[in-house]
């Protein structure tokens, strides 16, 4: 479900005064100066996305300065549908993004803008320029128009067609808005300065000729205006004050500031720039998530991985969460990066005091209390200690939201003779300083009391089947407690353990080929205001750093006291993270829980356990392990059956610690079992081990192990590179088509040759000018830009040292 999705807690809260307020910064105080002096009686603000996607993290810095600056100083807030593409705009999104707003909190009464509404008076506006001589229709080629503007060294030359009279330039407009002509056969253009050191002000476009039927205007119009034409006229028609948008606008504003000049407009907007904000591990371009909805790497705009707001919500994250991250952002004149864990520990921080703690196990291994004759009831709190020390009122909430006391928020969860306990918390063969169930160990179960592991089952392969267990005194010790869950009268459930959809920082930016690189500051995407260039080639390099473990899907059971509890309620899960029922898919006949976010953050821990060096001190190395991620204790020693298909697969190959990953899980060893015993073999259980093997344990890998071989093969003959392999390693898994079909389908093998390498480069180095000269100006970040366009253009042929050598000579040469 998408535009119509409604999640259980869709009532908006009121955001007002209650929301979190916007610190003082420059634009404040341009605004207190501005009341002040009386420059306008009232503050009006817009936030202006576009309707080609839904509302996402990108737009909740943007719409919350917006909001908050007008609510904070008693002014007015405005939300504009900038609808004047037909290709892109939707109603469904319009409707989508005005939801999605809502929910968060903005309230905009009345003042719903749609930018198409207005198509007539941008017209008679265009016509004023033209009769003033300011502005001509322009008849030359786009690839003629972008030379004849010359470049930061050489100023523009005048078109042929620039000195036509007004009286032409009127003609030929109005004969462009009757459709006479076909589709980039001239444009209108402001007659500004060619000469201008800002190339926004070397004559713009402020009209192409676009036919295609528009979701409000139908097809009245085949000439459309472009953003930095329509985007400030219509700030003016709304009486907006203070137009805010991100910094990478500031040299548009020359051409918002010309138009107000020579429309007369008195009141007039002003535009005001702040610092944009990037956000690690997520993509916040529209295009680029629709490619992500469309390649099935996601289920839908919704998919609770996804960036959009939408999807935010079917993950359970509350308005108040959002809003409190956006506050934690701050104002500033220059762009910065934002850790993913400042957004997460916002969530963290809202969930503590509102998602009561319950018992879930999802990986259940069974346990039989032999001593146990008869169930039990016992009654457990809703809320630890702190959270109750915390309460300012000393009451605390029940899942229906009723405040009581805190002795009063209990509920009943049954004890009785088989239970389940997570399979990982109980080792046959424990490490050093395991401190959850062994053989002839003691445990504490929550709010149960001690037992005792007597004995155990394993089956076949050497898995743990069963425990068997007994009830001690509470004058019996233990070192640890774990959570369990009642196997005669648990809740059966499906859990899915959402994780970051990308594995690096910068997915935009870094290198394919290297997993471990920096973040690199991304090219401009002007997305964070719902604008994005369509017109520029798509450059899917993101796609490589998918995280193939951002979902896993569990089956196992949750405490009965749940069921009683209404469908929006967030919980604890002990030990386990914040989870809620999925809105979507959880019926009362079939559980199923999302995990909002973790109860740590485990990225943080796993960022220090990599970056640990390999002779640091003892003491930053004890440090280190405590902040380890939580891992399943593998066996210290493998069976003599396991230890025999170690022998095997290092046979053919296999590095030795990759074999004893494969011997010990016998999903995987299945698998493999189908593959080619050849030279190609130690590759396909190389990824078999590594990539294939989340799925291959879920049961989603659809391509046979035998079909891998060919792909093996022509990587080792160098004949793909390795990204190649591996997306097309992801796809084929997804989809069971042989991967070597793919690559002959989509032709994607053979190398490239050095003449084709350097005319790639030299092709991107020629569309892209002004990154050259930034580039050659200091700003050596953007290698990776010019990376990821020579990886576009070469369909990933590029071999990546190779492309790395090439580019720095060119670009320093």
């Amino acid at each position: 479900m998408l535009g119509g999705m409604t999640a259980p807690d869709s009532t908006p809260p009121a955001a007002g005064d209650r929301a979190p307020r916007v610190a003082p910064n420059f634009i404040t105080e341009i605004i207190e100066r501005d009341l002040q002096s009386g420059k306008y009686p009232q503050v009006v603000t817009r936030f202006p996305p576009e309707p080609s996607g839904y509302a996402h993290l990108g737009h909740i810095f943007a719409s919350f300065l917006d909001f908050q600056t007008a609510a904070q100083y008693g002014g007015r807030y405005h939300l504009r549908m900038d609808d004047t593409n037909p290709d892109l705009a939707t109603q469904e999104y319009a409707d989508a993004i005005a939801d999605d707003l809502r929910w968060l909190g903005w309230d905009w009464g009345e003042h719903l803008y749609y930018a198409s509404d207005h198509f007539e008076q941008y017209y008679a506006y265009a016509e004023q320029l033209v009769k003033q001589g300011d502005a001509y229709v322009d008849s030359v080629t786009g690839d003629e128009m972008a030379r004849l503007r010359g470049d930061a060294r050489t100023p523009g030359t005048p078109s042929p067609y620039r000195d036509r009279t007004p009286e032409e330039n009127l003609d030929l407009l109005r004969r462009m808005r009757a459709g006479e002509f076909a589709d980039g056969a001239h444009v209108l253009r402001a007659k500004i300065d060619l000469g201008s050191p800002n190339m926004k002000l070397r004559d713009p476009v402020l009209y192409r000729i676009l036919r295609g039927h528009h979701y409000r205007a139908g097809d009245a119009w085949c000439i459309y205006p472009m953003y930095d034409f329509q985007h400030p006229i219509q700030d003016a028609l709304e009486g907006v004050t203070h137009s805010m948008c991100s910094l990478e606008f500031v040299d548009n504003r020359a051409i918002y500031d010309w138009l107000m000049e020579k429309l007369g407009f008195s009141p007039r907007p002003h535009q005001y720039e702040f610092g944009r904000r990037g956000l690690e591990y997520t993509i916040t371009s529209k295009r680029k998530l629709r490619r992500l909805v469309e390649a099935g790497a996601v289920n839908g705009w919704d998919d609770p991985r996804m960036p959009t707001l939408r999807a935010q919500r079917r993950l359970g994250v509350t308005p108040e969460a959002v809003r409190a991250f956006a506050a934690q952002i701050g104002v500033s004149r220059t762009n910065r990066t934002v850790d993913l864990s400042v957004y997460e520990n916002a969530v963290r921080s809202d969930l503590n005091h509102r998602a009561p703690r319950v018992m879930a196990v999802l990986d259940p291994l069974p346990v039989t209390l032999e001593n146990l004759t008869e169930a039990q009831t016992l009654s457990l709190p809703y809320w630890p200690f702190d959270v109750v020390r915390d309460s300012p009122d000393g009451l605390v909430a029940l899942p229906d939201g009723e405040r009581v006391a805190p002795e009063v928020a209990v509920r009943d969860v049954p004890l009785t003779r088989e239970l389940v306990i997570e399979r990982d918390d109980f080792n046959p063969e424990p490490p050093r300083g395991f401190k959850r169930l062994t053989p002839g160990g003691t445990v504490r179960l929550r709010g149960a009391g001690i037992i005792r592991a007597d004995r155990f089952d394993v089956d076949d392969s050497g898995q743990v089947t069963r425990v068997y267990a007994t009830l001690l005194g509470e004058d019996a010790k233990a070192g640890g407690v774990i959570h369990w869950v009642s196997a005669e009268q648990g809740v059966p459930a499906e859990f899915r353990l959402y994780d970051r959809l990308f594995r690096v920082p910068n997915p935009e930016a870094a290198n394919p080929e290297d997993t471990q690189a920096e973040p690199i500051a991304p090219d401009f995407d002007p997305e964070e205001i719902g604008h994005e260039d369509e017109t520029k080639p798509l450059d899917a390099g993101f796609m490589a750093f998918l995280n193939p473990t951002s979902l896993r899907v569990t089956r196992g059971l949750v405490e009965p006291s749940v069921t009683r509890d209404p469908a929006g309620t967030r919980y604890q899960f002990e030990r386990q993270g914040y989870f809620w029922r999925d809105p979507v898919d959880s019926r009362e006949d079939a559980l199923v829980f999302g995990r909002i976010i973790t109860l740590k953050d485990a990225w943080a821990k796993a960022t220090q356990k990599a970056e640990m060096p390999a002779k640091a001190p003892k003491a930053a190395k004890a440090q280190a392990r405590k902040t380890e991620p939580t891992e399943k204790a593998a066996p210290a020693t493998l069976t003599p059956e396991q230890e025999a298909e170690v022998t095997r697969l290092t046979a053919l190959g296999v590095p030795d610690a990759e074999a004893r990953t494969l011997a010990r899980d016998a999903a995987l060893l299945t698998f493999l079992s189908g593959a080619t015993p050849d030279g190609t073999f130690a590759q396909v259980a190389s990824w078999t081990a590594n990539d294939l093997a989340p799925g291959l344990r879920a049961g989603e890998v659809r391509v046979a192990a035998a079909d891998l071989a060919p792909l093996a093969a022509l990587l080792s003959d160098k004949k793909v590179t390795t990204r190649v392999a591996r997306d097309v390693l992801t796809r084929a898994a997804q989809t069971g088509e042989a991967p070597a079909a793919m690559v002959e389908r989509e032709n994607l093998a053979g190398g490239l040759s050095d003449d084709a390498l350097n005319a790639a480069i030299a092709q991107v180095m020629a569309d892209h000018t002004d990154k050259v000269d930034a580039y050659r100006a200091g700003k050596t970040a953007l290698l990776g830009f010019f990376t990821g366009q020579v990886m576009r253009l070469s369909g990933g042929k590029a071999d990546p040292a190779t492309l790395n050598a090439a580019l720095q000579a060119a670009l320093n040469g």
